[in-house]
């Protein structure tokens, strides 16, 4: 039998509680059985932002059994938003499938990660799924290739790619490039996430990839490892966005094989994260927990972890790292910091002392005295946090 998870959403706003009843795929049967609106005195006004900022208006959109929980006029303002989502998944689409293309003729392999190819494969209709641009894993060292390739294209480096320091491979996992011409953004991962230990190599997930309906140049990881992958990336955003939380709702539905996903989720430390999405699925969108993860969830720290990522979801921020953003940069960090295993605190904590490639933006030093940054790295780090450059 499968289990499910209640979370103390008492702080929640009813706009917020609206919009996560019209979310869940029993929402329907609920609102008829009741046949009122569940929650009086809606602001449809802050309704509709809160539904923009976590961008699931095509699951809203999508509800249309006629009871009369969301207003017409909200209705109509968030089909708009739904016709501006179609067209830019479009085009996306279309921009995914050149990419893997060329890559493809030059040799160098690639995974869609997430956007059109995602809304394809969980949701079977492109424009039911939002995205803001293109995520495409390739081999670390295929890097230079691929930017040329994009340079080719059109597309322009947001940032250089901070190659000073051997560090930036695991200090940062992806690198973005836009182009100016059509406006759409490309991040190029080499890493499924950011200084988060140990992850599976390029070519296991090669190995475990699934062709995607959207185009027979477009690959993803397999089930196993997408799952995983959803659920961490999930977490190290706090779940700011539903989104990602409706991902994991429909990722759940497909019939998984949980005697493949629980070992490789306990291979590379990702339980606990596993746990709070499903906690949090399953509490806030009704999504039923398999049965094989909650033998293995009992005693972990999903709840926990859930319940701190409950304040993300209630307060429309966006979480970044960035100290210009004061105390939620602050809660960010420290909320990050409490995903890791104890051996991954310990690590994180051993790789401070590594010098990192944001020494060599702090403190320019020819390449012939690299090795410098070694013993200079308490001061060069001090510098930078007093000068706010982390």
């Amino acid at each position: 039998m499968n289990q499910t998870f209640e979370l103390d959403t008492t702080a929640f706003p009813r706009e917020l509680t609206a919009m996560l009843a019209a979310m869940r795929s029993d929402a329907a049967q609920e609102k008829k059985a009741r046949q009122a609106p569940p929650l009086p005195n809606i602001d449809w006004n802050q309704f509709v932002k809160l539904v923009r900022h976590h961008r699931v208006y095509p699951q809203i959109r999508g509800d249309r059994d006629g009871t009369g929980l969301i207003p017409s006029d909200v209705l109509q303002a968030l089909g708009g938003d739904c016709r501006q989502n179609t067209w830019r998944m479009l085009r996306l689409s279309g921009e995914l499938d050149r990419l893997c293309r060329s890559l493809g003729e030059r040799g160098v392999r690639s995974l869609a990660l997430k956007g059109p190819a995602l809304a394809r494969q969980l949701y079977g209709d492109i424009s039911l799924r939002t995205s803001k641009d293109l995520d495409i894993l390739i081999p670390v060292g295929d890097l230079e290739q691929a930017e040329r390739l994009l340079l080719e294209l059109g597309y322009r480096a947001d940032e250089p790619i901070p190659r000073g320091l051997g560090d930036w491979k695991w200090k940062i996992h992806h690198v973005s490039f836009t182009n100016p011409q059509s406006g759409i953004q490309v991040e190029v991962h080499w890493r499924l996430n950011g200084e988060n230990g140990k992850e599976p190599s390029f070519e296991a997930l090669w190995r475990d990839r699934q062709a995607c309906a959207l185009s027979d140049a477009v690959y993803m990881p397999g089930d196993a490892h997408l799952f995983m992958y959803l659920v961490t990336h999930g977490a190290r955003h706090g779940w700011f966005r539903l989104r990602w939380l409706a991902d994991i709702d429909r990722m759940v539905g497909r019939e998984l094989d949980w005697s493949a996903i629980i070992p490789l989720l306990r291979r590379y430390n990702a339980l606990d994260q596993a746990g709070q999405a499903l906690v949090l699925a399953s509490g806030l969108l009704h999504t039923p927990v398999p049965r094989e993860m909650s033998r293995v969830l009992a005693g972990g720290r999903g709840p926990a972890l859930a319940d701190r990522a409950l304040g993300f979801i209630r307060d429309t921020v966006v979480l970044t790292t960035d100290p210009s953003a004061g105390e939620v940069s602050r809660v960010y960090k420290r909320y990050l910091f409490e995903l890791k295993t104890t051996r991954q605190k310990w690590g994180y904590a051993i790789s401070r002392l590594y010098p990192s490639f944001r020494d060599t933006k702090a403190l320019p030093l020819p390449r012939s005295l690299y090795f410098l940054y070694f013993p200079l790295r308490p001061f060069v780090w001090l510098w930078r946090q007093v000068r706010q450059e982390t």
